[in-house]
């Protein structure tokens, strides 16, 4: 594809800040610097709104100093120009940005187990690039990028090694729910669970990343998927991903995993929390058998603390977590692109709403409210 006639140049577009934490967002134009060494200039196309961006801006009181802001990182878009020292990406590819770099020379990247590469490590929730610094700007200030990515902008710059060229026709609208929610849940069940043939699960809280596990434990095999929610609107939805049993916690006087515990004669083997609650973290651990029961925390929170007894460990369940899934990123998004065009994994199932950028607020107030599963926000042409 040539050249979009603004390489080397600033560009300016519009994009939805957040000023202050607890505050909407404000579409304003922006400019968007070139990208300097290693760095990939990318138009997007567009971006799915998650609950961690929800979360960051309400959890956001005690981070002055990360604000402005431009959240979103869960976007697919186009490169429009590249920086110094590029060679994998031209302008013109089909892209995902990733919050989760690959650098492929890291200690972490160089072994088999993780995929937690230590090259944005400190600088994604400062909202800075590896040189400490924002490439995005508003009326003279600096705009600090969410998670290196800031895809509530028609434009952004990320490094190379957080990019994943994908193939030339997948959705756009469609696949920016790897780069986050969907890849999450579903690796959090193959990947971090290691969800085993014809065990017993329990996946807490159905939004996205929960219903993906759902999926996750249906196509490793699972025989049995209980899932928990308090919106049991979300349960036909989730019968669609595969769950079997329906449990909401309203319609019982107690706790959940004792409920779970009769279920399944003592405890699921799989335990999957996906809503970033300690509460739920907890009763989703209890709620597996002891001896090999296992708990992985997919849900995103910093401000709460998680209190639990030795013995559940000491009685053999494991509790453990999960970062994107387990996915190692830029290899493995590709995959899963072409696992979706192939129709081997759901993803137009996830999409409730698509919305303009100017709607931006609307899709927080659906998530909050539980009317949408995700709400897709395309970019204007």
């Amino acid at each position: 594809m040539e050249d979009m006639g603004t390489k080397g140049q600033v560009i300016r577009c519009k994009a939805a800040v957040a000023w202050e934490a607890e505050k909407p967002l404000t579409i304003e134009e922006v400019e968007v610097a070139p990208p300097k060494a290693h760095e990939v200039r990318i138009k997007i196309v567009a971006t799915g709104v998650c609950h961690s961006d929800l979360t960051f801006l309400n959890e956001g009181k005690d981070r002055a100093r990360t604000f402005p802001m431009i959240l979103g990182h869960e976007g697919a878009g186009i490169v429009e120009s590249v920086g110094p020292g590029v060679t994998k990406f031209s302008p013109g590819d089909k892209v995902i940005p990733l919050f989760l770099p690959q650098c492929g020379e890291c200690a972490r990247c160089l072994r088999p187990d993780t995929n937690m590469c230590n090259k944005n490590r400190g600088f994604g929730m400062q909202g800075v690039m590896r040189d400490g610094t924002s490439r995005i700007s508003c009326k003279g200030k600096e705009v600090r990028q969410f998670m290196c990515v800031a895809s509530f902008s028609e434009y952004t710059v990320i490094t190379d090694d957080s990019v994943t060229k994908i193939q030339e026709d997948a959705p756009l609208e469609k696949v920016c729910l790897l780069a986050c929610g969907v890849s999450t849940g579903y690796g959090a069940a193959l990947n971090s669970a290691k969800v085993q043939p014809g065990s017993t699960c329990a996946v807490f809280g159905l939004g996205a990343v929960g219903l993906a596990a759902v999926m996750g434990c249906k196509a490793a095999g699972a025989s049995r998927i209980i899932v928990v929610d308090v919106n049991k609107d979300k349960f036909p939805k989730a019968k669609v991903f595969g769950a079997t049993d329906f449990v909401n916690p309203k319609d019982h006087d107690k706790p959940i995993e004792q409920v779970l515990a009769e279920m399944t004669n003592g405890g699921v083997d799989f335990s999957l929390e996906c809503v970033g609650n300690v509460g739920v973290m907890r009763s989703a651990l209890e709620s597996c058998c002891t001896a090999w029961g296992t708990c992985v925390i997919v849900g995103y929170t910093e401000t709460q603390e998680l209190s639990v007894s030795p013995m559940h460990f000491l009685l053999g369940r494991t509790l453990k977590g999960t970062s994107f899934g387990g996915w190692k990123s830029v290899e493995s998004i590709p995959r899963l692109v072409s696992d979706y065009m192939n129709k081997k994994l759901l993803l137009d199932e996830f999409v409730t709403h698509t919305l303009p950028l100017e709607k931006i607020n609307e899709a927080f107030d659906l998530m909050t409210s539980g009317k949408s599963i995700r709400t897709v926000i395309k970019m204007a042409d």
